[in-house]
């Protein structure tokens, strides 16, 4: 289970992850989850990155029912608010009462996003488990599935490329 990793300018590393090992991690983080016998009746997507994430993982482990968490955290490269905040629409906690539920994100960096969400579950769940693609070690949530574990910037697929088009009044936007 391995990304691919190439340098950037000198010694500067990055985790570059191309969509066909997003295909790849996905399948074997599925297969991880399903080893361990774990079978969600939910998959809350942390949007946006997570959403494609929960979107392979709900197909690979046959759960139908996902729901998804907006939460604003970064707002540039390395650039974060003080503390992730959950934007409208916040899904119904009843949604979840008495499921268990798999949290999908690309990415555990700080931590500070999962455990928002993670928090936000608990004690109306039956369950909370995370799933993630990358996880870095000074993530505040340890995930019980983790893909591949790096302390690099990761440069994923979906977001690699600048958008087509920059739109103002867009929540939180610098």
């Amino acid at each position: 289970m391995t990304g691919v990793s190439d340098s950037v300018s000198g010694s500067e590393k990055r985790e570059n992850l191309t969509y066909e090992r997003f295909g790849t991690a996905v399948r074997e983080l599925a297969q991880t989850i399903a080893d361990d016998g774990y079978e969600p009746d939910v998959v809350l997507s942390i949007a946006r990155g997570g959403v494609f994430v929960a979107g392979g993982l709900a197909y690979a482990l046959d759960c139908k029912n996902i729901h998804l968490v907006n939460v604003e955290f970064y707002t540039g490269v390395g650039t974060t608010l003080e503390m992730p905040v959950m934007l409208a629409p916040v899904p119904n906690v009843i949604d979840f009462s008495d499921k268990k539920v798999l949290i999908a994100d690309d990415v555990a960096d700080t931590g500070k996003t999962l455990k928002l969400v993670r928090d936000f579950c608990l004690g109306t769940v039956a369950e909370v488990r995370s799933a993630v693609i990358y996880e870095k070690s000074q993530s505040l949530v340890k995930c019980e599935y983790v893909w591949k574990r790096t302390d690099e910037w990761i440069n994923f697929p979906w977001s690699v490329e600048p958008p087509i088009v920059r739109r103002t009044g867009q929540v939180l936007d610098a």
